[in-house]
């Protein structure tokens, strides 16, 4: 169900609204039960260069629950340090019969010299710098799914660090394709142009009175420039920009509230909010594991090392 390219995924522009629907159909399969049977041993290989938990783990215990051997790699210790390129590395594990290459790096686009080359190993990007998740944005969507059944004209409110989020450009990209109605609010400066596109920046209490899903972002501390960073107050983007108690009063009783994390309590959010009724915060995490195992499934379907899936109608 991947288009533009049969066994890879690396942005949420790969994905039309027929397979981003798939793909919640699949992954809730996958949590209702489902299995694969895979046609001969499968291999993957988790490539972190940043620090992850929630998006390193899913990702590993997604591969576990489908039968793969996961390969371990610590970027530390690889020959990269010693300046073996991100190329390099994939054709050599490629070359001792790993399938599968989950990413995430620093560097936007890092993937694009990549595929260019035509690997027979699939690339999963797990995040590249402030670019594209389109992991992260599917299990979103299947998220916002679970709660209200559709997306054509739901209200979506994106605050925080705009800017420096490459979720927030792949959730953009996802829900105007569905048909939801996109907002932004979040300090000026971290509001690029080009995201006037997708919907309009609008204040924080704009968003509060009338959303029916409110996400926000981690700020990207080790994205910000150092003169943003020398002048950023936690206290002071909390009034401003955060989802306070007060601002939470204001919401729709339908109102979800939804976070990629790691959540700075007490800055994006009020701490007490994080569980909240209104809140999906965790039940995106345990989401994330059965979009990441309908992602990786697609692959292996793709590249016929599993057998076909049947889901009805």
């Amino acid at each position: 169900m991947l288009k533009n390219n049969r066994h890879d995924l690396v942005s949420a522009q790969q994905l039309d609204t027929e397979a981003v629907l798939h793909q919640i159909k699949l992954a809730t399969a996958f949590q209702n039960g489902l299995q694969i049977k895979l046609r001969r041993p499968v291999y993957a290989m988790n490539l972190f260069f940043e620090n992850s938990t929630r998006t390193h783990t899913s990702f590993e215990m997604a591969e576990q629950r489908l039968g793969i051997g996961v390969i371990g790699f610590q970027a530390s210790d690889s020959s990269m340090t010693k300046g073996e390129s991100l190329l390099d590395t994939l054709k050599t594990i490629q070359a001792i019969g790993v399938d599968l290459a989950v990413i995430r790096h620093s560097k936007n686009a890092y993937y694009e010299p990549i595929l260019a080359e035509q690997l027979t190993l699939s690339l999963i990007n797990a995040g590249d710098g402030s670019g594209e998740h389109p992991s992260q944005s599917l299990l979103d969507m299947m998220t916002i799914n679970q709660a209200f059944g559709h997306f054509s004209g739901l209200k979506v409110g994106i605050i925080g660090d705009i800017a420096h989020s490459r979720v927030a450009r792949s959730n953009a990209e996802l829900l105007t394709k569905l048909g939801a109605r996109v907002a932004f609010a979040g300090p000026d400066s971290w509001f690029p142009a080009e995201f006037s596109q997708f919907g309009p920046h609008v204040t924080v209490d704009e968003i509060v009175d009338q959303a029916d899903v409110v996400m926000l972002l981690r700020v990207q501390h080790e994205r910000l420039s150092t003169e943003m960073e020398e002048g950023f107050d936690a206290s002071e983007y909390h009034e401003r920009f955060g989802l306070t108690s007060e601002r939470v009063e204001r919401l729709h009783p339908q109102t979800i509230i939804m976070h990629p994390g790691p959540v700075n309590r007490g800055v994006e959010i009020d701490s007490d909010l994080v569980e909240s009724p209104h809140s999906r915060i965790f039940q995106q995490m345990s989401n994330g594991m059965y979009m990441r195992m309908a992602i990786i499934a697609d692959i292996l379907s793709a590249k016929n090392l599993i057998e076909p899936i049947e889901l009805g109608a």
